[in-house]
């Protein structure tokens, strides 16, 4: 049931309850259990364009964090059977063990136009079978709170610093050689405002000793574990309500090498003075074209947030902030680098965990970067945010 009063019926899946949240939609074509574990999520019902969900199943492996965070799931289309060898179990199960209701069989194609067409809305999603009166479900959906000014960093950062060195699957053991970690080391600082694993294993494999602390962590406590460069993570809900980040980050701006992706481009450039807003309904998939400023080259990438930095605030900020890539479907922000400092952010999500893999090369640059400040050298964010992505693995 949406806030306008509109209703979908089918059958449900997974967990027994009502949950509500605000409506977004996904057009990626797999990848279906790292989106349903994907923190960036939390918040949100989800409604998948494609058709076909769980035909391979849900194995450990794939996880992209402890557990679901996203409200509930809406598809055509679930399989109840699913067929892979890496299954641990089926798609219904992983999502009644993670708590998560979901709803399959109805027109999702007349779900998604709406919610293009008119923008995010709120919903209540119910398998409870004493929760199915319209009236009260419509006045469920319109009580719901909106994402505008809720810090859902909160909910879903860890509550300690920890240690990762996992690095990237290597598929069959023995199939494909394992390359190695490159040398030298470098200690690297992810904050955690909702990080996705894959993050953490294509930083591992870059050569980073990774330590991850809360989102709350300060300036000082960063800088007393010693880092060669600083991390930030993806997330969820509001930028402008994660209360206090873009103080620290703007403190740690000025001493080390620093990448973000998602919401920490977003809230790299709330720290630079920027502002963000939200959009009409988002940019959720793994078919949105980024085009890099610089060389023209367009990566398709995957992506996943409803709020965007405006270009004007950036200028209006007076630091010299360079816009590096654009989207092509609404020309929103998708990347920003320091003309000074050694600082660059992307919108999108080149750890692709669902696909594609033309962004990767971001995380070299990173290292790039990093090691070239650490031997002394002056280098911006600008200079390796816009290098050519045919030196060093891109597409």
């Amino acid at each position: 049931m949406l806030a306008d009063g509109t209703v979908y019926r089918g059958s449900a899946h997974g967990a027994t309850c009502v949950a509500t949240g605000e409506v977004c939609f996904n057009t990626s074509m797999t990848g279906y259990q790292e989106i349903v574990t994907d923190p960036s999520y939390a918040g949100q019902l989800v409604v998948m364009t494609y058709t076909q969900m769980g035909n391979v199943g849900a194995n450990p492996a794939d996880d992209e964090a402890a557990g679901a965070h996203l409200r509930g799931f809406i598809v055509k289309e679930l399989f109840d059977a699913p067929s892979n060898w890496r299954s641990n179990e089926s798609l219904p199960a992983f999502l009644a063990r993670q708590g998560v209701p979901a709803i399959s069989g109805i027109d999702t194609r007349a779900l998604v136009r709406r919610i293009r067409d008119g923008g995010f809305q709120q919903g209540v999603l119910s398998t409870d079978p004493d929760w199915q009166d319209e009236d009260a479900l419509r006045e469920r959906a319109a009580a719901a709170p909106a994402l505008d000014g809720r810090d859902l960093v909160s909910t879903v950062t860890c509550d300690a610093p920890y240690a990762w060195n996992e690095p990237e699957w290597e598929g069959v053991p023995g199939q494909l050689p394992r390359p190695q970690r490159p040398d030298p080391q470098l200690r690297l600082v992810a904050y955690d405002f909702g990080v996705k694993r894959n993050i953490l294993r294509l930083l591992v494999d870059q050569g980073f000793d990774v330590t991850v602390v809360p989102a709350t962590t300060s300036a000082e406590a960063v800088r007393a574990l010693e880092p060669d460069a600083v991390f930030l993570s993806n997330g969820p809900g509001d930028p402008e309500a994660v209360a206090g980040v873009r103080e620290h980050v703007g403190a740690l701006s000025r001493e080390y090498p620093m990448f973000g992706i998602c919401l920490g481009h977003q809230i790299l450039g709330l720290s630079l003075g920027g502002r963000t807003r939200k959009l009409k309904f988002g940019h959720h998939g793994g078919n949105q074209p980024g085009m890099d400023m610089a060389s023209g080259k367009v990566a398709i990438c995957a992506e996943n947030h409803g709020y965007a930095v405006e270009a004007d605030s950036l200028r209006e900020a007076g630091e010299p902030v360079a816009i590096t890539h654009v989207n092509l479907n609404d020309d929103t922000v998708e990347g920003i680098a320091h003309e000074e400092r050694p600082l660059f952010s992307v919108q999108y999500h080149p750890e692709a965990s669902p696909g594609p893999h033309d962004a990767r090369y971001f995380f070299g640059r990173f290292r790039e970067m990093a090691l070239r400040h650490k031997a002394g050298e002056r280098v911006s964010g600008a200079a390796i945010a816009g290098a050519s992505a045919t030196t060093d693995g891109g597409a």
